[in-house]
């Protein structure tokens, strides 16, 4: 992935952060009420003073990405089962939506629905299709601008896997020693990374698999299975895909409690992955790498020294939800020049956020709140207006709802309010009955989910200030108003959103911004420096 860099921060940035978290700035979540255009706007609010641009510009260019978990896609064979043509038939609806890059979900064989656990690391899941049909998914997309990047599951793989077949079976097996095996009478440490015991009983032996007895843990100190990984790596590259999601990235080494806190166990991590960038660079060096490193800022920096181009940006995710439900600004701006700063410095530079709102392991926005159009909205136009490469769940831009367990987080698309032969079937809707919610009764109506979705990734895709700028804090004396510059070494624009029910009017504090460039609501105004936004609003002045 490449990077334009302008310059470094201070290494002093590091001290600064470790006192200052993202997640720390969430506000309490509070309830809202329908907004009422008619409200008597508020008087104008006092500034306070703006922050001067930084001269280190760190530009971030992006691509908005989209998740497809390909078995609730869209089928195209009529097995109920979503596949790699079905994804392909859907390309221009990406295309019109203004998505740049897709992340396809395991698509590898796996015994299980999810396919987190692999048994075949160079094949297609013959329920998808074929390595024909990818192929050509590659190059139909390619065709249209958009970047494909795919799972990769290195962390472990399935207990139907014939490695662990083979060294489940035999003890003088060539792939014994690709899993980690107790020896006999070692007392066996329970604090398993994720929470459960992490030893699971096979024969007279156990083996480790900290997510569960299906995935055993392949073993990385083995200079085999290293090698064999990165030749996993480069295959994919070389059939043409863009990147990879690498899934629990940060759980190669850390599989206990105690090595949450462990350097040794932190430096083998980064040590892999920067082994692993190597071998990707031999085949792509401009192939995109975003982990799934779900942890503080200090720990993430290390993972984007000549290893990872991104980490998902989890606490900023939890930011901007508690935000819209309680409808209160927090200094979003602020926290993210610090973290970013700590970012580009461990990365010299090259470090590209990739931000997100949930995804296929978390309850769906909508639910999370509680069906609240208003905040939906609001959360995409936040999310939507940040650097770094934001990534949309699909089914999040209209609004489809799910709760754990993972099957109705992960239910079919919803293409139709009509009997569509593309519909998944493999899973009965349990949250998405609503066919109002569709996608074809939504690219109906101008005010729909779906349409405020096209609408902010056009503004971000057309706007090179929201494409590749950074981001700079801008204070406003208004609680109901969140707002932040974005800049980059041509321009700067003010991104302001009113988070509340009601109008909000503020007084700019100089002449700096005096073109109202965007807004959602015709109603928003700029006159002088005085701004005036509808409720739930948002707007780009230049």
């Amino acid at each position: 992935m490449m990077r334009r860099r302008r310059s470094f921060r201070s290494g002093i940035l590091c001290f600064i952060l470790a006192l200052t978290l993202l997640s720390g700035c969430s506000p309490q979540d509070a309830e809202s009420s329908s907004p009422s255009e008619s409200a008597k706007p508020a008087p104008p609010a006092a500034t306070m003073p703006v922050k001067t641009v930084a001269a280190e510009i760190h530009e971030q260019p992006s691509t908005v990405y989209y998740e497809i978990f390909v078995r609730s896609f869209y089928d195209s064979n009529g097995d109920g089962i979503g596949d790699l043509n079905g994804v392909t038939a859907k390309l221009d609806y990406l295309k019109d939506l203004g998505i740049g890059g897709i992340w396809l979900m395991p698509i590898n064989p796996s015994p299980s629905y999810h396919g987190y656990d692999v048994t075949d690391y160079y094949g297609i899941n013959p329920q998808y299709g074929t390595m024909q049909d990818y192929t050509n998914l590659l190059q139909e997309a390619h065709k249209r601008g958009i970047k494909v990047i795919m799972d990769l599951v290195i962390n472990h793989s399935s207990n139907q896997h014939p490695w662990f077949k083979d060294a489940a079976a035999d003890k003088n097996s060539p792939y014994r020693d690709w899993y980690t095996w107790s020896k006999p009478g070692e007392t066996l440490a329970s604090d398993g990374a994720t929470g459960s015991n992490p030893w699971h009983p096979s024969g007279s032996d156990n083996y480790l698999g900290i997510f569960w007895e299906g995935m055993p843990d392949l073993n990385m100190d083995n200079p085999e299975v290293r090698q064999e990984m990165i030749k996993i790596g480069q295959f994919w590259l070389k059939q043409g895909v863009d990147g990879f999601r690498l899934d629990a990235a940060k759980h190669i080494y850390e599989d206990f409690k105690s090595d949450a806190s462990n350097k040794e166990t932190m430096k083998k991590n980064q040590a892999w992955w920067q082994a692993f960038r190597q071998g990707i660079n031999e085949v792509n060096p401009n192939a995109y790498l975003v982990g799934e490193v779900w942890d503080s800022t200090a720990k993430i920096g290390p993972f984007l020294d000549q290893a990872l181009d991104s980490c998902f940006n989890f606490d900023l995710s939890k930011t901007i939800l508690s935000t819209v439900r309680s409808e209160q600004a927090t200094d979003i701006a602020f926290n993210l020049e610090r973290i970013y700063g700590f970012y580009n410095t461990s990365s010299k530079g090259k470090f590209i956020d990739a931000s997100f709102l949930t995804n296929h392991d978390q309850n769906r926005v909508m639910s999370d709140l509680a069906d609240n159009m208003y905040h939906a909205k609001m959360a995409a136009a936040i999310l939507l207006t940040l650097p770094g490469n934001p990534f949309i769940y699909y089914g999040e831009e209209i609004g489809m709802t799910g709760m754990k367990p993972d099957e109705r987080i992960r239910e079919p698309m919803l293409w139709s309010d009509e009997k569509d032969a593309g519909q998944t079937t493999w899973e009965p809707f349990f949250y998405n009955k609503d066919t109002n919610i569709a996608v074809s009764k939504q690219l109906q109506d101008p005010n729909s989910l779906l349409q405020h979705y096209k609408q902010l990734i056009t503004w971000r895709n057309d706007l090179p200030a929201l494409h590749n700028g950074d981001i700079a804090s801008y204070k406003l004396d208004n609680s109901s108003l969140l707002a932040y510059q974005r800049v980059t070494s041509q321009e700067k624009v003010l991104v302001v959103h009113n988070l509340s029910k009601d109008v909000q009017t503020v007084t700019l504090p100089d002449a700096t911004f005096t073109k109202l460039a965007l807004t959602n609501k015709y109603e928003a105004s700029l006159r002088g420096t005085t701004l005036e936004l509808p409720p739930y609003s948002s707007v780009i002045l230049k």
